[in-house]
This record gives C-alpha cells, structure tokens and sequence, in this order.
C-alpha cells in the first residue's frame, strides 16, 4: 500500500514538473551538427572546383546584363536521390554541353532539398538514407562532396536555397540558387537571398501571381541585418549588402500556364513599372506543363519561337530532366529503387532531353548573336 503510495506521488510530481516546464516541452532531442567551417575543412574547395563557380556566377550574371547573348538552361533531376546516378546524368550533361555551348549555358540542377504542404521525404541533406533516420550530417557531406566532384569536372551547379542555414555548407559550390514558389514570399529566405554569393531566381507565387515574386525582387536588392549562422556555427548578426543579381522565374501557377507570349509580355510591363530586372527565366515544369513532365519539350518549342519572333526579355529556362523519364514512390526496400528515376516530381528521359536541347541550339544559334 505505501509503495503503491509512494508511486502515485512521483507521477504526481512529474506531470506538475511537466506542467510547469516553460520551454522545449516538444522537442525530443537536440544534435549537435558539424560546423560549416568543419565540413569545408574536411572538403575543402579545391583549385578546379573553384573555377567552375567563378566562371559560372560570371556567365549567368553576364547573360542576366545582356553582355553574353546565350540562354542559361539549369537542367537535371527534381531532386538528387543517388550520387552514382547524379554523376552518371552529369557525365551526360558534361558531353552535351560542349555540344550546344555556343548557344546555350548549361547548368546542371542539384537539389537536396524539397519543400513540403504537408510531409513527404524533404530530400538527400535532411534524410539520405531514405528510412526517416534524419541523417542530416551524413546528408550535408554527401551533398558537398557531390557538388566538388560535378565542378571539378567543369560543371557549374544550382541549388534551391531553401533552409537558410544550410548556404553556410554549400553555396561556395553554386553557381545559380532558386527561391521556390512557397518561400518567395518569406522574409527570411529574401533576407539570405540578399546576401547569397551566387544570382538567385526568385519564382512566382503558387497562385501564378507576381506581386509576392516582384516584392522579392526589391527587397532582396537591399541590404539587410538578420539572426545567422557563421562558419564556427555560432549564432550571429548577418549584416548583408543585398543581391543584385536577382530575377523573376515564370513556373505557372493555379493549374494555368504562364510562359506564352501574351503572359510574358505582361510580367515584362509588371517587371518594368516595378523598377526591377526586366530579364526572365522560365520554369518548363509544374503548373507550365500540367505537371505533365512530357510537356516540356513543347514549353521549350514555344520558348524558342517568341525568341525567334523578337522577344530579348527571356534568358534563362529550367527542366526537369533525369536518365529515365516519369517517376516512382520510395519503396520500403530501396533495392527496389528503379535506378536514374526521380522519386519527386516526375522528369523527360536523357534521350527526350539530349533531342530538346539540340532542337533549341540549332534554332537559335544563328538568332541570339543578333539578339
């Protein structure tokens, strides 16, 4: 009877010590991470490396300001899933841009990480082990040691900067970085796009509206102080000088398309009396092809003729694009993975891809010099 006492007062005592806790009261376990000046010690930017990010800033910054008459296309899977099949796609890429280089700047998309409605795998940096165990650190170092390889190898990289610590690991290895559509409009992701290294698009909001993008556009031009991470992993004030590389990605929006002449024409009367970048990138993908990945190439085809026609607004496109087209769910035995497919958004195969990029090279390469 006193044990059974004795026990019901420390239950007692422990849900009123639960009551009265004030803070952490949701959180199940706090890990200490690898420092950003750690990770870049054990891999450090190597000679090589660092020139293909240079030379790749350069490029796309100097078709951004009309000096280089190319289009930048940043192409590549939705997601990164599988090294061995990144460096298989990249080996590809690497091939085909030599062969198109006169006419169109390839940039190859290297995303770790996706955004969630509601939940779903977040991609390779927060779980690359594909099972839930949250691996985040063994993430971040296979994430740098992928974008070492690809720019050793001369291939200029983008990303989509969604946490806003994880620039900190990474963006001295990229050349282009996307804001995406559900966090264009967030102060903090437009505060660390003030002061990325790198260009960034910024894409219109999911509604296939411009306001939230344009906003972006002109805060991201200012410089800003905000609460950061330094590369000891210290929490501190970032005081940014602002990015003036910043620029509108059309990717559609509602269920309704957005790259057709008419709705170019009026994102470039909404670009100007905004006093922002009147240059445009545009997304083939989401809303833009139904989320039908097979009707890119068809985006691409209209793309190529408004430029045909007299359009110098567009500059930049973005494909989704892996070794095998469509995609799969994530199995719960991963050797059932079929390989070089997507397992978010769906993707063209390599084949579709190599035909489209080379059907876009041949139809501009004797129009953009005169552009």
């Amino acid at each position: 009877m006193a044990n059974a006492e004795t026990n019901q007062a420390s239950k007692q005592a422990n849900s009123q010590a639960v009551d009265q806790q004030v803070e952490d009261i949701n959180i199940s376990a706090i890990e200490l991470l690898v420092t950003p000046a750690e990770l870049k010690t054990e891999l450090p930017l190597s000679d090589a490396a660092k020139a293909t990010v240079l030379a790749g800033r350069q490029t796309v910054r100097n078709i951004l300001d009309g000096s280089d008459p190319r289009l930048f296309v940043v192409i590549g899977p939705c997601s990164i899933h599988d090294p061995k099949a990144a460096h298989d796609y990249a080996n590809r890429l690497k091939a085909l841009a030599e062969q198109v280089k006169d006419t169109l700047y390839l940039v190859m998309r290297v995303y770790f990480e996706k955004p969630r409605t509601t939940v779903g795998w977040k991609g390779l940096i927060n779980d690359p082990d594909m099972n839930d165990s949250f691996n985040v650190e063994k993430g971040l170092r296979m994430g740098r040691e992928l974008l070492l390889s690809l720019n050793e190898q001369g291939l200029p990289c983008a990303t989509e900067a969604l946490d806003p610590n994880s620039p900190q690991y990474l963006q001295d290895l990229i050349s282009w970085s996307a804001i995406g559509a559900r966090t264009t409009e967030s102060q903090t992701h437009r505060e660390m796009s003030s002061g990325l290294s790198s260009p960034v698009g910024f894409k219109n909001g999911t509604d296939g509206g411009m306001t939230v993008a344009i906003n972006a556009m002109q805060a991201v031009a200012s410089g800003h102080s905000f609460l950061g991470l330094n590369g000891d992993g210290q929490v501190a004030v970032i005081r940014t000088k602002g990015n003036p590389y910043a620029h509108v990605v059309l990717r559609g929006g509602a269920g309704k398309p957005n790259y057709d002449s008419t709705a170019v024409a009026a994102v470039e009367a909404a670009l100007a009396k905004a006093k922002v970048s009147g240059k445009i990138m545009i997304d083939a993908s989401h809303a833009n092809s139904n989320k039908d990945p097979y009707l890119q190439p068809l985006v691409l085809q209209n793309i190529t003729q408004q430029i045909i026609d007299g359009n110098k607004s567009i500059v930049g496109v973005m494909v989704e694009s892996h070794i095998k087209g469509g995609r799969q769910d994530i199995p719960a035995d991963l050797s059932q993975l079929e390989y070089g497919k997507s397992v978010t958004d769906g993707c063209i195969d390599w084949e579709t891809t190599e035909q489209a990029l080379l059907d876009m090279h041949n139809a501009l390469k004797d129009v953009l010099p005169t552009r």
